[in-house]
Parts: structure tokens; sequence; C-alpha cells
């Protein structure tokens, strides 16, 4: 029953957090462990997409639907696949330098060995995902600037 609760300043605006982790198909480009990534649905308010992870010698696919409130929260609902629970969210707030970021995610798997193993890196794992979103944010929006304590946080200009 690995949880991990995690807050973090990032100096990009709450919109480009938000399309960032909203982007679930790219996930694979930067996600460790993420091998694969289908979205099945989209719209502006939800999604529901296929996600498979790959550790070692396993490799198992979950689906699950995405309520989409833009720019404040993501929030994951787990539909199936090889857990008996996940839950995860992430909630954006404006702050002074940027975005705070609000990241919660719970899971057990339903296999024991699986989770006897990711239970030994679990922490470690989650992170390396957390730095992994930070590093792809500089790759889509660009080194953002030093902030000026008590100045409103600039828009970086958006990569194509």
């Amino acid at each position: 029953m690995p949880t991990h609760a995690e807050k973090r300043v990032l100096r990009y605006q709450p919109e480009q957090v938000f399309d960032m982790v909203a982007d679930v198909h790219r996930y694979p480009e930067f996600l460790p462990w993420c091998v694969g990534a289908r979205v099945l649905s989209r719209s502006e308010a939800e999604l529901t997409a296929d996600l498979t992870i790959g550790f070692k010698m396993f490799r198992e696919t979950f689906r699950s639907h995405v309520t989409l409130s833009r720019p404040e929260a993501l929030t994951v609902r787990y539909l199936n696949g090889p857990f008996h629970y996940l839950t995860n969210h992430w909630k954006l707030s404006p702050h002074p330098q940027g975005t705070e970021v609000d990241f919660f995610v719970d899971f057990e798997f339903r296999s024991r060995l699986l989770q006897a193993v990711i239970g030994t890196v679990f922490n470690e794992a989650v992170r390396l995902m957390v730095r992994s979103f930070e590093r792809r944010a500089m790759q889509l929006y660009g080194r953002p600037p030093l902030a000026v304590p008590g100045a409103p946080p600039k828009a970086s200009p958006a990569a194509g």
C-alpha cells in the first residue's frame, strides 16, 4: 500500500503544468517505467486512457479515467488492471514563483509479488517520476527565469 504525497513549486504557469500532466499519450517519452500510453477518449473535462508500465520482468496495463479541472486539478479514477485500487491527483495552485504542485498517489497491486518488488523501490521511483515531470517542463517551456521575490510569475514561451 505505497503512498506518496509531495508539494513542490515549479516556476511555470498553472496552465503549462496542467497541459503537460494532461498530455498522457506523451508519457512514454519521458516517464521511467511507462512503456505505453493509449488515450481511448478525451474531452475538455475528462479522458480515459490505458497506461502500460514495465519494470524488470513485469509489464502491466491499467485503465483510468481522469477528470480535468483546468487549470486547477487532475484527478485519476482507476477503472481496471493489476491494482486493488489506485488513487492519484495533481492539484495546481498559483504561487508567487509559478505553480505549487500538490501530487498524491496511493495504490495496491493485486499481485503480492509485484507489490513486494515495487514496495522496495517505490519512494525513489515516485521521486524520479516527479523529477521527470520537472525535466519535461524544462524541455517544453525552457529554463524558467530566476524568480524575483514578490514579483508575479512571468509566462514562459511555449516550445513548438
